[in-house]
């Protein structure tokens, strides 16, 4: 692809932020902070929290450039979306075969290659639950990978606006977008396990987006079954979560996680 994104992607993200946010203002009351760490030329990879449908919405909309996004070719099902959504910047990947995280990284390094903005969600899909869960080192490769700084992104009050099982959001809300201080990939360039070094780099980046929107943070990744045990054996079984986890869950008063915890690299999977 070169220096440039296909003619179709995105290409109507200006025109319809042009009309819909006078809507969008009305319909919503957004706080913004920490513009003026976006860049205003240049690469870079948005990492937001994900807990709301309207997410993909509210960070486009907040911002001074197009922003691009990979999705699931499953949303282009649909004749409507096949032409819609990649002219709002979505750039559809195949999930039915071959390495589809393979496929979807080298896509996100195109659009940064073409100096463009590139959005994802660390924790991979949406926390059901609303609270912040362990980061994909994904986006850290990829800057590695490119050399683009990764800017984190915390959203609040969206899950309010419009909840997990909601048809339609709600109108009249506020919500809050916080847009952190860029990431320098450099730092982490010391020659060391590179497998702690993405680990680093996205605790890093889970523990800014904490500090944003005040979410519980779990170190366990967002698409991760709770662990279940047999009521007095500990042997798995189908119908019980472990007691440690649901107390942890169910307790008011259960400790959170310091920034150590968040920033300890406890885990390499990648």
């Amino acid at each position: 692809m070169g220096d440039q994104l296909p003619k179709n992607i995105g290409r109507l993200q200006a025109a319809v932020k042009t009309v819909i946010q006078p809507i969008f203002n009305v319909l919503w009351d957004v706080d913004v902070y920490g513009a003026e760490n976006l860049p205003l030329d240049g690469a870079a990879i948005l990492c937001a929290n994900h807990t709301s449908v309207m997410d993909s919405f509210f960070v486009p909309a907040t911002l001074p450039r197009r922003i691009t996004y990979v999705g699931k070719a499953e949303y282009l099902d649909d004749w409507k979306t096949r032409r819609l959504f990649p002219l709002l910047g979505m750039i559809p990947i195949d999930r039915a075969g071959g390495d589809a995280a393979k496929a979807a990284l080298d896509k996100a390094a195109e659009i940064l290659e073409a100096g463009e903005f590139f959005g994802i969600y660390p924790e991979g899909t949406r926390s059901r639950d609303g609270r912040l869960h362990k980061g994909h080192t994904g986006p850290a490769r990829l800057a590695l990978q490119t050399g683009a700084p990764i800017i984190p992104v915390g959203l609040k009050g969206i899950r309010e606006i419009q909840p997990p099982d909601a048809s339609f959001p709600k109108v009249f809300e506020s919500a809050e977008v916080y847009f952190g201080r860029p990431i320098d990939v450099a730092h982490y360039r010391n020659g060391g396990d590179q497998r702690l070094q993405l680990r680093q780099m996205i605790d890093e980046v889970m523990f800014e987006i904490r500090q944003f929107t005040g979410q519980e943070y779990v170190n366990e990744y967002a698409n991760k079954k709770p662990q279940k045990v047999e009521v007095g054996s500990g042997r798995p079984t189908e119908g019980v979560e472990s007691s440690s986890h649901q107390a942890n869950k169910d307790s008011p008063n259960a400790p959170g996680r310091s920034s150590v915890d968040v920033l300890r690299p406890v885990a390499l999977t990648l």
